[in-house]
């Protein structure tokens, strides 16, 4: 696998297809938003830190978050099929198989641009292997409609209905090319009353992926996705990070070498805790 590294992987480009999370960052309003405080001792440790006191970098050498997480669905995600039955797997159950797979990137941009709330057909799956070949087995298909364009802005992100995926292309997708799991830019797979796609795919066994960015920077075909959640136990829901591995050609992204890794670069400018952002920031 060394030599898949250097032959393969060290020269490719990488981009990331992730949010990042903020306190002010859209959340269904049945769940509510996170929010970021210094972190406080929770007990007192005699001549170090007095209980709930802050930790600092000048009297303590470090700082540290605290994070309340309203609901496990936050941001760019990874939904487990636990998410709506519980008789599926939970985000820890999830196999370590998931980490690596083939990735399809279908664009409906310009169908989305003349219908806000296009939901992707049958009929776009059959043109885009028509172009590009059949999708492969196994392989993580994500649906480019341009919504993430509108992030963070929670009116935006309120606006319904939305760019969706339809009812029968799920059922092809994962009936037809057996794929691992699909994934959209919207924070829901469409815009039915009852989250129709939703239902189907979590009551048969199958995840999904939900508010995935920056798909305009990935080739249809020929890149490969990384993937990566916190394994939290009976997790309904997983804050993930998702990575494009592009070919070493590709016009986006960046190689190994190309920024500073270790050590990383040191900036002019502090983090320091902004009450105002109600989160760190450099300043």
């Amino acid at each position: 696998m060394w030599k898949v590294y250097n032959d393969t992987f060290k020269s490719a480009k990488y981009v990331d297809l992730t949010h990042t999370i903020t306190p002010d960052i859209p959340v269904w309003a049945g769940f509510g938003g996170p929010t970021f405080a210094p972190a406080t001792a929770g007990v007192a440790m005699e001549g170090y830190v007095a209980k709930d006191e802050g930790f600092t970098y000048e009297k303590h050498g470090f700082e540290a978050t605290n994070y309340i997480l309203r609901t496990d669905q936050l941001g760019t995600q990874l939904d487990p099929p636990a998410h709506w039955a519980p008789e599926y797997p939970a985000i820890d159950e999830l196999p370590a198989t998931y980490t690596l797979r083939p990735l399809v990137v279908i664009n409906i941009e310009p169908q989305v641009a003349k219908d806000f709330g296009y939901a992707l057909q049958v009929s776009d799956i059959e043109a885009f292997e028509k172009e590009y070949g059949t999708i492969p087995e196994g392989s993580v298909v994500m649906v480019r409609s341009g919504w993430s364009k509108g992030w963070p802005d929670k009116e935006f992100a309120a606006r319904a209905p939305f760019p969706g995926v339809g009812l029968d292309a799920l059922k092809f997708l994962h009936e037809q090319r057996k794929i691992l799991f699909h994934g959209h830019e919207p924070l829901d797979t469409d815009a039915t009353p009852t989250l129709e796609g939703e239902h189907l795919l979590m009551h048969n066994g199958y995840a999904q992926a939900e508010g995935v960015a920056n798909l305009d920077k990935v080739p249809p075909v020929g890149a490969l996705i990384a993937i990566g959640y916190p394994k939290f136990g009976g997790g309904l829901g997983g804050y993930a990070r998702y990575v494009a591995i592009c070919p070493p050609d590709w016009q986006y992204g960046i190689s190994v070498g190309e920024v500073a890794e270790a050590p990383l670069p040191k900036s002019d400018k502090l983090l320091k805790f902004d009450a105002a952002r109600g989160m760190r920031i450099r300043e």
